[in-house]
């Protein structure tokens, strides 16, 4: 189990820095698009919709390293002060309605991408993509921040430090 853990948080990693690469390419198209749109009076058709699909897939390719890395948003001014037993329950619940909730998400989101592929959807847009290309990542993202749930919660039975100090 340590070794099927250890390759999906590479994963995760590497997901990770996809999704860094994919906010600095983004940033590359909307700094050209503004240059073309202000001083060349010369839009583009596709920066601003190919920069949405980069933040898009960048946001949940980085969720999985997120939770396992918990840079997720915390508010932590009461639970610090709580005993590690407690801290760890509290984590077990945080985990266990962050599985149920991703997997809805999961299956309404294959349902929502389905239904887009199977009707020819398209976004409408200068570009006129198709709208499942936006809509696929959520599906397969969130089972894969499942499956890191699953293993957070494993390390919480194993008994992995979760809880590091700020100088780390």
């Amino acid at each position: 189990m340590r070794n099927l853990v250890r390759y999906f948080e590479q994963l995760s990693l590497a997901f990770a820095w996809l999704a860094a690469w994919l906010f600095v390419l983004s940033g590359f198209m909307l700094s050209y698009e503004v240059m073309m749109r202000y001083f060349f009076i010369s839009p583009t058709k596709w920066a601003a919709e190919l920069s949405q699909l980069c933040l898009i897939y960048g946001t949940l390719l980085a969720m999985p390293w997120m939770l396992q890395n918990r840079r997720h948003i915390q508010i932590n001014a009461v639970t610090d002060r709580l005993e590690k037993k407690i801290q760890h329950i509290l984590s077990l619940l945080t985990l266990l309605i962050l599985m149920i909730f991703s997997a809805y998400v999961t299956i309404y989101g294959w349902l929502i991408f389905h239904d887009s592929f199977e009707r020819g959807r398209t976004t409408g847009s200068l570009l006129d993509l198709p709208s499942w290309i936006a809509e696929l990542p959520i599906p397969i993202f969130f089972f894969i921040l499942l499956i890191q749930a699953i293993i957070e919660i494993w390390k919480i039975y194993c008994g992995y430090q979760l809880f590091k100090s700020e100088n780390q």
